[in-house]
Parts: C-alpha cells; sequence; structure tokens
C-alpha cells in the first residue's frame, strides 16, 4: 500500500498582514523547507540565560534574513542542506533554535553547533533555585524556567520583624503532608522584603514544591484557558515524585480587595475555585498573592477560615530591631524602617534625586 506525501495531499499557505511582525515572517520562512520536504528533519533548542555575545550561528553560515523587532532579534541562516532560524528575546535572555536539514544527523550536527556555549552557566546549586515564569502572548499561554539566586531562610531571617519571623519559621518549616490551606497572602508597605521571602521560601520547599512566577496575573484569571495551562502545569525535569506547584502573584491588590467582585468580574470567582473548588482539589496547587493592602480591606472571601494556608503582614523592622539591624539609630524615625530603607541607609544611598524648589509665598498681594 503506498504512502500519501501530507505536502502535496495537503496546501500550505501562509498570509502575512499588518498585525504580523518581522519576527513572524521569518518564522514562515524559515518552515518553508520543512513544509515542502525537502529538508524533513527538524530539531528545535529552548535556551535561557543567553550570553550577550551568542550568535546561536554554526561556523560557514550564510544569513538570509535578519530581523529586530524593539529590541528582540531574529535570523534566518542556511547552509550547505539546512536551513536554522534563531531568535533572542532581548528582556528575558531567552532564545531559542531551529534547524531542518535533509538528514536527521545533520540537523542535529546543525544545531549543537549553533547553541554551543550560548548559555551562561547557571549559579552554583546552592545559591539559586529554579522558577518557572508563565506568560500569554500571541501564541499563546508558555512558561520558561530560571535559575534564580535565592538565600536561606536561617540568613535572610533577621531582615524580618521578630514578630513576623516566627509565624514564617512555622511557614518555612510547611511540608506536602501539612498543607492546611492552597493560598498564601503575604501583605505590608513597598521595601519591606516580600519578594525576597518568596524567593527563600522556593528555595526552601524545593524537593516538595515547583514555583511558577506568573508575569501576567491580571491576565490569568480572565482567559479559563491560560488557567488550566498554569494549574495542570508544566513539571520541571526533576526525577521523583510529582511536586505541588506554588503560583506567585505579585501586586494583585485589585483582584483581591474588597470590591474586587465588581471591578474584577469571573476573576476573583476563579481565584476562589483554584483555591478552594473543583480546579484546585484536582491539582496540588498554591497560590502566593502579595498586595500592598491592609488586611481589613481585602474580599472576606479571600481571608476567610481554611482558605489560608497563611496570612502574613510583612511589617516594616520597629524602631529597636532596625536599629540593631543597623548598627545605628542615625537615619531611623519613630516608626522604624523598611527593609530598603536599611539597606540604602546602610549602602549609602547613591539615589541621584533633585529636590523641588521650595515654594515662593510673599510675591503676590
Amino acid at each position: 500500500m503506498s504512502h500519501v506525501d501530507p505536502t502535496t495531499a495537503l496546501p500550505v499557505a501562509s498570509w502575512v498582514d499588518d498585525g504580523d511582525s518581522v519576527l513572524d515572517v521569518l518564522d514562515v520562512l524559515a518552515l518553508s523547507a520543512f513544509v515542502s520536504g525537502q529538508q524533513p528533519h527538524a530539531r528545535t533548542k529552548r535556551l535561557t540565560n543567553l550570553r550577550k555575545d551568542a550568535t546561536l550561528l554554526p561556523a560557514g553560515s550564510t544569513v538570509l534574513r535578519e530581523a529586530v523587532d524593539d529590541q528582540d532579534r531574529a535570523t534566518l541562516a542556511a547552509g550547505d542542506g539546512w536551513t536554522l532560524r534563531a531568535t533572542r528575546w532581548h528582556h528575558s535572555r531567552n532564545g531559542s533554535v531551529t534547524v531542518t536539514a535533509v538528514d536527521p544527523e545533520l540537523a542535529e550536527r546543525i544545531l549543537e553547533s549553533a547553541v554551543a556555549g550560548a548559555e551562561e552557566p547557571p549559579p552554583q546549586s546552592g545559591e539559586s533555585v529554579e522558577i518557572g515564569f508563565w506568560h500569554s502572548g500571541q501564541h499563546g499561554p508558555r512558561r520558561r524556567s530560571r535559575q534564580i539566586t535565592a538565600q536561606p531562610w536561617a540568613e535572610i531571617r533577621g531582615n524580618y520583624a521578630a514578630k513576623t519571623a516566627e509565624a514564617l519559621d512555622r511557614l518555612i518549616a510547611t511540608t506536602a503532608d501539612r498543607v492546611g490551606g492552597r493560598l498564601l497572602l503575604l501583605h505590608g508597605p513597598p521595601g519591606t522584603g516580600k519578594t525576597t521571602l518568596l524567593r527563600t521560601i522556593a528555595r526552601e520547599w524545593h524537593g516538595w514544591c515547583q514555583v511558577d512566577c506568573v508575569l501576567d496575573p491580571e491576565r490569568l484569571f480572565r482567559d479559563p484557558a491560560y488557567l488550566m495551562d498554569t494549574a495542570l502545569g508544566v513539571d520541571s525535569d526533576d526525577d521523583g515524585p510529582r511536586r505541588w506547584r506554588l503560583l506567585l502573584l505579585e501586586d494583585c491588590d485589585e483582584l483581591i480587595r474588597g470590591e474586587a467582585k465588581q471591578e474584577s468580574g469571573q476573576a476573583l470567582s476563579r481565584l476562589l475555585n483554584l483555591t478552594d473548588g473543583l480546579l484546585g482539589q484536582g491539582r496540588d496547587v498554591l497560590v502566593a498573592i502579595t498586595t500592598n493592602e491592609d488586611l481589613a480591606r481585602l474580599h472576606p472571601a479571600v481571608v476567610r477560615p481554611g482558605r489560608c494556608l497563611a496570612q502574613l503582614h510583612v511589617a516594616p523592622l520597629p524602631f529597636d530591631e532596625a536599629a540593631a539591624w543597623l548598627g545605628t539609630a542615625a537615619g531611623i524615625g519613630p516608626d522604624g524602617a523598611t527593609l530598603a530603607e536599611l539597606y540604602e541607609l546602610r549602602d549609602g544611598g547613591g539615589r541621584v534625586a533633585v529636590q523641588d524648589d521650595p515654594p515662593k509665598v510673599g510675591l503676590y498681594l
């Protein structure tokens, strides 16, 4: 029985309009030899933490097209029997290389040559933890993982007020079999170390919990498909049993404040369903939210008993504790200081600022 060539059975056409970018055009061109069957073997490698000088091209390449969109860059190159498309995203320092070739060995050899030495080595394992980053773009939800520097809890405990640190001791000691709620609320003024704390939690819980940061939380709960992708998730490559997942949502004041139901529509309901409904029960998912809102202003459904694993007010250090941290009381107000303020005082400031001129009075009757 003869087989049917799919490239002739199903004609492939592409359209380009003003909604497409120059990077999209290169994507189409890069696949043309694969679609036609001239180069039927394709290999792709996704990269993180790219070196600034990495070209993502093998030696002897002929560059056919180069496109720059803002600071993102894509290159289309070719050689004898192969075509390569390399893309690098400036802000995330991630990249992707796809090679099509006339045989699989050539595709793998060209790909290996293109990506050799392109990534910065990750930090030492004792100083970092893998965190996934979700965002939803033109091609749907995507997850990228990065090695993020994170300090052990013992090293940063002194950065938090004694009352807060005692509660954090209990939170840090949580294990998979002791999860009593699905929501972590960290609230308090800016600069008190909430983000630093989340990185440390990711490090301390690494053995049983995978941590993913959602870069566009305002979109997450308005898009059911995006929510399902993050809730079901993409497991890391670590060997061992399936782990819990912790979704980090930073600065989500509008989602959980008292008037959220009127302002956010179904977004709040979907958050509650993820933490205490059918969706949450079907998956081992925790949600951590940071907010600058006072606890009294949060929606009562969010803070009701049984829903939260932790509700922590990450407050500035009181005057005595701030003075002990800094080694002097100079520059500390009577209400104490935030961690950011203490670092600025300790390191000599460094802030470049121009003060407003004082208002002039007495010039007019």
